[in-house]
């Protein structure tokens, strides 16, 4: 008799724990089937999946197929043709290694293979369910492989309980089905979702023509070829947009190293500071970047999704792609872009002072003299603005006014405050805003014993009160006044639209597609007239009356991104709050615009009768105050 108390698990039970990292939702495993059809060999890869991936997933491929010995180990753990020693692990070129996926997939659904090699005289039937094998069959199909999945989570009733709405998954799929397109243009995709096609690529003869085929003519038009890096670090090729073409989410940012797919930080970090003088905040662009990394500078091996890497070189290399994307925007004549290179990027990369540059397929252009990609934003009002306040717009918004859209356009001493004196002794300066202002709560101010004084660099109302002086960002005051009006005409059913003179044809994205589906009466019932056409497109045909002229693609792409966010967390009611304060915020006033007294006095006073007049709808402060007991302090007067 023994007390031993530490036993092996059964192999079933110990490929449903690895399948809580390989299989997280259905999404997983449409990624882990396209990769081993691409390490396959695969021109044409076709997925099907019905009730978001719940009922079924198929992935058909016309790969080299496995043999009947091959079929029967693929569903083994560790069992792989992709490595052989650790020096292959070293060095791993092929997207799947691990041999886990297959057996874990299998453990957690009921799936079926069906393989054939080029030279082999039949295929190979093989059914496992519940990580159960069945004896193969000999079957009928050509050369390649179908997998099928079949009810996945079907015997851990726990991991299917916490499975999303069947549009959320089909939005991660569809997301995971355009990584690979993009990251593979010539391979043929198609995805079908309950029977519907939502995408279909031919084979592509670059990665713009995949761009094209994707995201339609619109967006590839805005599309700025990136071709950089810097030798041992990181080459770093493909697009990025224009400021014109811009999102309030990162989903239409798409990074992949050494042709694998990732999500990381460090990539989006540096993408971001090179746009950092470009867009405002919030606003981030869209990108299809990829990075060629020598493997001893990277380990994939980090985690069973293989989504995530890590650098021998972090901010060597986060630097590199700061550094091209800024050279992409500067060389396209963006205002704000710069090709300085910052110090840091010369110390992390010590020794490799070159830049390579070898030709691309993917980002080869003629490079004329750039056409501008920043247009001027005009602020126009209509004829009709009955339902965002005619009063508030006339009155608050000269007709020949230019809008800036961003802080980025702010003078320097506007975000920054200093003293004159600051190189004297003793004199103390405003070191920052928090230094001697605050954020206010809407009980600490009333709003009739607010009086505007003036305006700040054309952006900030100043305006004092008993308690001191008020500094109000008047793009966001405006935005507040906007939202709560919107808000209350939605819910007295008041939305009244306006039709184009000539509808506006907008090519969605598969992803965006899913959304709209989904979405579509809300938009109706916000003021959005939009007609479906063939494949992906759609037309806008009528927008909320008193909207001033706006890109119209753009809006709808930040709709549906917030969409898509509104429903990921479950609060349906959130995206009726995004649509008005999306809405709000492109017809609200902007800065760099000048107000007179009566428009300052009148957006004041409309303010405090806000239901917040202190925070925009998007969670920014509108107010900051700086008391008379604080002044005096600095002036050292208390």
């Amino acid at each position: 008799m023994t007390d031993s108390k530490i036993q092996i698990l059964p192999d079933h039970l110990s490929n449903q724990i690895a399948a809580g990292e390989v299989v997280e939702r259905p999404a997983s495993v449409v990624k882990e089937l396209i990769e081993n059809s691409l390490d396959a060999g695969a021109r044409r890869i076709a997925i099907e999946i019905e009730l978001g991936g719940r009922r079924l997933m198929q992935v058909s491929d016309d790969g080299e197929g496995m043999v009947p010995e091959d079929a029967t180990l693929a569903f083994q753990r560790h069992a792989t043709s992709k490595i052989r020693s650790e020096e292959d692990l070293a060095k791993i070129e092929t997207l799947g290694f691990r041999g886990e996926a297959l057996a874990s997939i299998a453990s957690v659904s009921k799936v079926e293979l069906l393989t054939k090699v080029h030279d082999g005289p039949s295929a190979t039937k093989i059914m496992v369910q519940g990580g159960k094998m069945d004896d193969p069959v000999e079957s009928a199909r050509p050369t390649g492989s179908t997998v099928t999945v079949r009810d996945l989570f079907f015997n851990t009733p726990a991991r299917r309980k916490f499975m999303r709405s069947q549009a959320t998954e089909n939005f991660h799929i569809t997301s995971i089905v355009t990584h690979y397109a993009l990251a593979n243009p010539s391979v043929a995709f198609t995805l079908k979702n309950n029977g519907r096609e939502t995408l279909k690529t031919a084979p592509a003869k670059n990665l713009k023509e995949r761009a094209f085929q994707i995201f339609g003519p619109r967006m590839t038009e805005s599309l700025l070829p990136v071709d950089g890096g810097r030798e041992f670090v990181a080459r770093v090729f493909g697009f990025v947009s224009a400021p014109r073409e811009r999102r309030t989410t990162r989903d239409a940012q798409y990074f992949f190293i050494n042709g694998r797919f990732v999500k990381d930080r460090n990539i989006s970090k540096g993408l971001q500071e090179a746009y950092r003088s470009v867009l405002p905040h919030g606003v981030y662009p869209v990108a299809l970047l990829f990075l060629q990394i020598p493997f001893e500078e990277i380990d994939v091996n980090v985690h069973p999704a293989k989504t995530e890497v890590r650098f021998r070189r972090e901010l060597a290399v986060r630097d590199v792609v700061t550094e091209a994307v800024r050279e992409a925007l500067a060389d396209a004549g963006v205002r704000g872009a710069s090709r300085q290179r910052d110090e840091q990027v010369t110390a992390a990369a010590a020794g490799t002072a070159e830049n390579f540059r070898p030709p691309s397929e993917e980002t080869e252009t003629v490079r004329s003299a750039p056409e501008p990609v920043q247009d001027p934003i005009e602020f126009r009002i209509e004829a009709d603005t009955s339902d965002f306040e005619k009063e508030a717009v006339d009155r608050a918004v000269p007709e020949d006014a230019t809008a800036k859209d961003s802080t980025a356009d702010l003078p320097e001493s506007t975000r920054k405050l200093e003293s004159d004196d600051a190189s004297e002794p003793g004199v103390p300066i405003f070191d920052s805003a928090e230094a001697i202002s605050q954020s206010l709560e809407p009980e600490d101010v009333r709003g009739a014993a607010v009086h505007p004084i003036g305006q700040l660099h054309e952006s900030f109302i100043l305006a004092q009160d008993d308690e001191g002086l008020l500094l109000i960002d008047q793009h966001v005051a405006h935005e507040r006044i906007l939202f709560d009006e919107f808000r209350q005409k939605e819910d007295g059913r008041r939305i009244r639209s306006q039709n184009l003179l000539v509808p506006e044809t907008i090519d969605l994205t598969p992803a965006q597609l899913e959304i709209f589906s989904e979405v579509r009466d809300e938009l109706e019932a916000a003021g959005f007239g939009v007609r479906e056409l063939s494949g992906r497109t759609v037309a806008v045909q009528s927008v909320p009356s008193g909207l001033p002229s706006m890109d119209i693609e753009n809006l709808l792409a930040e709709l549906l991104d917030s969409a898509d966010k509104a429903k990921r967390s479950g609060v349906r009611a959130s995206f009726r709050d995004d649509i008005a304060a999306s809405l709000a915020c492109r017809a609200a006033v902007k800065i760099n615009m000048k107000l007179s007294g009566e428009k300052m006095a009148w957006m004041v006073e409309r303010l405090f009768t806000t239901s917040s007049p202190t925070t925009c709808p998007h969670g920014r402060p509108v107010i900051l105050r700086l008391t008379m007991k604080d002044i005096e302090r600095k002036f050292h007067r208390s």
